[in-house]
């Protein structure tokens, strides 16, 4: 996670990385697709990117394996992506992201919910397991 703020607040809008990977982010809100999940706790990724797309009049577009909408501000570009996967099967529509877009690993953040905190409670860490999903 350290490395993630790092690389999205100290590093200077002029510096550039190898093919400006350090300029991407994938931003990764995980949920559960149908009607029955909508407003639910475990849609919580789902959630806060419909929110931040709102707020920032953007449009999300299904494209393969998930809904992105692309973000730039100050100099980057944030792609964020709903995946149209199970929570448990998301880890493909991230791979298929990373790789297509060339976001390194330390640019990804991923947005979830986790039944071990009390709601409204927010946990940041850099690595992490699936989370039995």
């Amino acid at each position: 996670m350290w490395q993630f703020l790092k690389n999205l607040f100290y590093k200077e809008t002029n510096e550039v990385a190898p093919e400006d990977t350090m300029k991407k982010f994938l931003i990764v809100g995980l949920g559960n697709i149908g009607a029955e999940y909508q407003n639910t706790r475990h849609n919580i990724g789902f959630t806060v990117l419909d929110h931040f797309a709102k707020q920032e009049n953007l449009s999300f577009e299904t494209q393969k394996l998930g809904d992105i909408v692309y973000y730039k501000f100050k100099g980057r570009t944030f792609i964020m992506l709903k995946p149209s996967t199970y929570m448990n099967l998301s880890g493909k529509a991230v791979t298929y992201w990373m790789q297509k877009e060339n976001v390194p690993l330390e640019n990804v953040l991923v947005i979830t919910d986790d039944l071990n905190l009390p709601f409204g409670a927010l946990r940041l860490k850099t690595k992490g397991s699936d989370g039995g999903h």
